[in-house]
Formats: structure tokens, sequence, C-alpha cells
């Protein structure tokens, strides 16, 4: 295995190296052309970004889920990409689900020292149960975090889809993956931080792998959140502002075609674009698995 001082990502950045040395102004300079070299070393991985949002999409439409593992920064991006799934897409919470290093109890603490053990990372992955239209995507800017790695592998043993998102090449998680997503954005503004520079690009790729999975399955129509849950105020109002666009209607169409859905967006737009009543619109998206254009018919 690599030596960490040997990783990329752990290389001190010539570009900073008098960053103690510089005003306010100039340090967030510093930073901000850093960070957009991001985008180009994620779009560098966009066909290995691709093959997983297909895996995904394919086995999610099985009755598989997404589980995402990880620990520290990356165990909390995973986190927090999995728990905006539901109110975002209205998924149920089971489809898209994280596991880090520590527990829930590592989201709000550094518990760092969990990351280490290769036990823990297999125990944790043994309670989930895993089955084969299960896709487990490993997150580790190194590639080498002992507890990360043990959970693919594990994974792998039990014939689910493996996908690793690392910051570096040629790593032991990389070889584990059925699919390696390997975005090189190189030594960080301070050496070795990787919430920084790997952290962004860890989060722009789980930000395409889930979406571009939902997607593909009908949980956005167009490019609109139709999945909207109107739990609040300002889910209510962009619930109506999203059938406003979709259907073409006014306002207070909107409002009563919503409360005519029984306050489900999917349904509403259903009824409105293929000219249903709420029962049919119902039995359209459950034949369709909730694919709202497919319910529709075009």
């Amino acid at each position: 295995m690599t030596a960490i001082g040997k990783l990329a990502t752990e290389q001190p950045n010539t570009a900073s190296a008098e960053l103690d040395k510089l005003s306010a102004l100039e340090i967030a300079r510093m930073i901000n052309a850093e960070d957009a070299r991001v985008a180009s070393a994620v779009e560098r991985a966009l066909p290995q970004i691709a093959r997983a949002i297909d895996v995904a999409a394919e086995a999610l439409a099985q009755t598989g889920r997404l589980i995402y593992v990880g620990a520290g920064t990356s165990g909390r991006l995973a986190a927090l990409d999995a728990i905006e799934c539901p109110p975002t897409f209205n998924t149920d919470p089971k489809l898209v689900q994280y596991v880090i290093a520590g527990g829930d109890k590592a989201l709000g603490s550094a518990l760092e020292a969990d990351e280490d053990s290769r036990a823990l990372g297999r125990r944790d992955l043994v309670r989930k149960r895993l089955v084969k239209n299960d896709v487990v995507v490993a997150l580790a800017a190194s590639g080498r975090t002992p507890y990360t790695i043990a959970a693919l592998e594990y994974a792998r043993e039990r014939g689910a889809h493996t996908v690793a998102i690392t910051c570096n090449p040629d790593t032991p998680l990389g070889a584990v993956a059925e699919i390696a997503i390997v975005v090189e954005v190189g030594p960080e503004v301070v050496a070795g931080s990787t919430r920084m520079k790997a952290g962004s690009a860890e989060k722009m790729v789980l930000n395409m792998l889930s979406t571009g999975a939902m997607a593909r399955l009908g949980y956005v129509y167009g490019n609109l959140m139709v999945g909207v849950n109107t739990t609040n105020s300002k889910l209510l109002e962009r619930a109506v502002c999203v059938l406003q666009t979709a259907a073409g209607i006014d306002r207070d169409a909107a409002e009563i075609a919503l409360r005519n859905a029984g306050m489900s967006v999917p349904v509403a737009l259903v009824m409105l674009k293929a000219k249903v009543g709420k029962a049919e619109a119902t039995r359209r998206l459950k034949r369709a698995h909730g694919h709202v254009r497919h319910a529709i018919g075009k």
C-alpha cells in the first residue's frame, strides 16, 4: 500500500506555500483558484460516473439499495447525500443509505480512530444484509482507508455492485471496486486537508450519482422536483410552482389540482397531463414504479 505521505492529496501545494503570510482576501482568492480546478478533475471521471449512474438506476429499479460507506469527511458527505434523497425525490429512506465509521455519533464528532478497523468496516456492512441488487459506493480520498476497503471487499463477496470514489490513482480501494471513480484534484491548499478540494470533488460526484439515478428512474419530470413533500410552507410553495411550470397552469389551478391529488405532486401532475382522475393517476404511477413521465404516457 502506498505510504500516505506519497499520495498526491498529501503533497505540499507550492501555490499556497506562504498561506500564513497572506491577507484574508488573498487567502480567499487562493482557495477559490484551487477550487476552480475541481470541476475539471471531475470532468475527467465522467465516463466512470456515468457507468455508476446506470448501475445504480438499474439496481434500484429491481428493488436494490444504494448504500454509501465512508469514514471521517467522506462518511459525513455520504450521509448528507443519502439523507437529502427523501426530501428531494420523495424516496423511501431505505432506498439510499449510509454507513459511517463510528456510527451516527461520528456525524457530529471526530471518531477517526475507527477508520483503521477492518473488522468494523466488515461488521457494519454485514448488518446491512446485502443482496445482489444492492450498490455499495465506498468513498475515501486517499483510497487506502482500512474500514472502507474491508466494507467494499465484503460487498463484493456478497455479489453486490461495487463503486469506489477516490482522489488518488491506483489505490487499494479502487482495486476492489467494479467501477473506480478517480478524481485527481492534487495537493490541497492546506497539505493533507482532504475536506477541501477532495471533499468538494466527492460531493460533486455524489450529486451526479444520486441525481442521475433518480432522473433515470423518473423521480424528476424534465428538470423539476416532482417528488416534493408538502411538509412546510416553503415546500408547499415549491410544489405549486412545479405544477404551474410542468402543466402550464395558473396558481389557482395548481392549488386545486394539488388538493384533489391528496397533496401528492406526482399524482397531481399525472392527473393534469394525462387528463385522468386521482384513482387512475395513482394506478398509472404504481404500474410505472413511480416514473412520472411513463405514467403520463409521453
